[in-house]
């Protein structure tokens, strides 16, 4: 079955969250942060096949999910990177976006691949966070959210030339006379229900394509009958033949300029390939002086053929073959529309990882104040937040809850000193007591000397 129009919705990976931990070992008692990094989630691409020719697997709108990333993990292990997801299409299948109809890809040769839904960025690990000014980061970067929206596949046949007509011209029959297709044909218009295929051999080796595209009607162009599932499969091909029926049951002229405007107002330069009118059904009585006063109406010079005593299409194969080395490709509907760029600027207020800590010599209006970072990067537009181990540190003010550790970095043994740099306050604390000591023992022995 044929299924040349569908919809699905594709999910690329989310990355992985950043880790927040701290070595610890029986060898060492303060080893520093240790967290990893999250891993990158996977990607879904699309890549074209010639062994497929329907779009069938996708027939019920399927969900297409690719991994997510993994989490950090301590011992500065990175969490593993989600595996992609490949979707394997038929040759000739374009990709567009539901959203505004931009397309995405052309897939029009066997093994190109198009990127669908990049994978999310994974998270850092509060290792990365850690700098001469930081010796003890408790924050880490969550991982990205993957992308997630639906796609509309259309398959658009690879052919060479493509037969065109009103129901009943003949365009089935001459396919099979042409080439070794099996096309259903019979005595009453729309009996082919979809797109055949032909290949066409000539005496001197070469081959090329033939695409029978069938439902083909006035105002097929606007959605009648089932003249848009059809003259997609069109737009791949170089050159048209066009058939017009000799035979008496309907005027050569009015059939000829109905279709001529339905390929016109269908776009996709449809109009613009180069054409061989062919007059079918000359067996008939009386088609010699139909053909004879369609061709002085038109100005135009037309093809006479009849498959039934197997005449005329030697002439129109030749012609085929002519046209087609010279005919260029010709961009599909939509194709060479103007992408939309996405820019990634900084914010002029940039977040900081603020960093809070006592000062010495500082009034108790400027603890907790701000202190620039050596270490502070730029972030996109887009970048994800940061997660803190925890939501407000003990000590800190409330009206700054979040932004720093306030006065608990003093409390876990760092104390900053102005043109001293950064001593242990255990150290510290001890020196202070021997000094004490010292005292206390020279003023009792000035005592005991007087």
């Amino acid at each position: 079955m044929l299924i040349d129009r569908a919809v699905v919705e594709v999910r690329s990976g989310n990355g992985g969250d950043g880790h927040i931990s701290f070595l610890h070992d029986k060898n060492t008692e303060w080893g520093g942060p240790d967290g990893g990094n999250g891993g990158d989630g996977g990607s879904v691409y699309f890549v074209a096949r010639d062994n497929l020719n329907t779009l069938f697997p996708f027939r019920h709108s399927p969900l297409l999910s690719a991994e997510d990333g993994g989490k950090g993990m301590k011992k500065l292990m990175a969490g593993k990177r989600g595996n992609d997801l490949l979707v394997e299409v038929p040759t000739g299948t374009i990709i567009i976006d539901e959203r505004d109809g931009h397309l995405i890809a052309d897939l029009d040769e066997e093994g190109k691949k198009a990127l669908a839904a990049k994978g999310g960025r994974g998270g850092r690990g509060n290792a990365s966070y850690k700098s001469s000014r930081r010796r003890i980061p408790r924050i880490a970067q969550n991982g990205e959210k993957g992308e997630r929206f639906r796609l509309v596949l259309e398959l658009k046949m690879i052919a060479d030339v493509g037969i065109v007509g009103l129901p009943s011209a003949g365009k089935s029959t001459f396919l099979n006379l042409v080439s070794r297709a099996n096309a259903l044909t019979a005595d009453y218009p729309f009996s082919t229900l979809s797109p055949n295929l032909g290949v066409a051999y000539l005496e001197d080796g070469e081959s090329f394509v033939l695409a029978d595209l069938p439902g083909l009607i006035e105002g097929a162009s606007r959605g009648k009958g089932l003249g848009t599932s059809f003259l997609r499969h069109a737009e791949r091909t170089r050159v048209l033949v066009h058939l017009v029926a000799m035979d008496g049951t309907s005027d050569p002229i009015n059939a000829y300029k109905t279709i001529r405007k339905e390929l016109s107002d269908y776009g996709g330069h449809l109009e613009e390939r180069p054409e061989i009118l062919v007059a079918s059904k000359m067996d008939v009585e009386g088609a010699i002086e139909r053909k004879e006063a369609f061709d002085r109406a038109l100005g135009l010079s037309s093809f006479p053929l009849s498959s039934f005593e197997r005449g005329g299409e030697k002439a129109i194969l030749k012609k085929c073959e002519e046209l087609l080395s010279k005919a260029p490709r010709f961009p599909l509907k939509g194709e060479g529309q103007a992408e939309e760029i996405k820019a990634y600027r900084p914010l002029e207020d940039t977040p900081r990882l603020d960093d809070y800590a006592l000062t010495p010599g500082r009034g108790k209006e400027d603890r907790g104040r701000r202190r620039p970072d050596h270490d502070e990067h730029r972030r996109r537009d887009d970048a994800p937040p940061l997660a803190s181990k925890e939501s407000r540190p003990r000590g800190a003010p409330k009206g700054r809850r979040g932004q720093g550790r306030g006065r608990s970095a003093d409390r876990r043994g760092l104390l900053r000193l102005r043109g001293i740099g950064i001593m242990d306050k255990r150290f510290l604390e001890a020196a202070l007591g021997a000094l004490a000591s010292l005292l206390v023992l020279g003023a009792l022995l000035l005592w005991v000397l007087s």
